[in-house]
C-alpha cells in the first residue's frame, strides 16, 4: 500500500506547484504522472480535472489576496468556460483512450509551440 502511495502523493506536490506557477494548465502536466501511477486515461484526466478545481481556487485566492489580479477580469471568460467545460466532461467517457492521447498529445506540442515562439 505504501509504495502505491508514494507516487499520488508526489504527483499531488507536483500538480500543487504547477498549478501555483502556471494556474490552472499545471493540471496539463498532472494527466502524464497520474498515468505513470498507475490511473488509466480516463481516469487521469478526470482525476487531473478533480484535483485542479481546488487547486485553482486556491492559486486564485493567493494571487488575489496580493492584489495581483481583480475578480472582474475572468468574468468574461466563464459562461463560455463553463459551457465549454460541460461538453468536454460529456465527451470524456465517450472518447476512446487512444483519440485522448493524440488529442492530449496535440494540446501539448501546440502550447510547446506557442511557448517557444513567444
Amino acid at each position: 500500500m505504501a509504495g502505491k502511495r508514494l507516487p499520488l502523493l508526489a504527483t499531488g506536490l507536483a500538480g500543487g506547484l504547477l498549478s501555483g506557477l502556471f494556474g490552472a494548465g499545471g493540471g496539463l502536466a498532472v494527466v502524464p504522472l497520474l498515468g505513470r501511477a498507475g490511473l488509466e486515461a480516463r481516469r487521469a484526466h478526470a482525476t487531473s480535472l478533480a484535483v485542479t478545481l481546488p487547486l485553482a481556487a486556491a492559486s486564485g485566492l493567493f494571487y488575489l489576496s496580493l492584489g495581483a489580479v481583480e475578480p472582474g477580469q475572468a468574468l468574461p471568460y466563464l459562461p463560455l468556460g463553463l459551457a465549454g467545460a460541460w461538453l468536454g466532461g460529456r465527451l470524456l467517457p465517450r472518447l476512446r483512450a487512444v483519440w485522448l492521447h493524440r488529442m492530449f498529445g496535440g494540446v501539448l506540442l501546440y502550447a510547446a509551440g506557442r511557448l517557444l515562439l513567444a
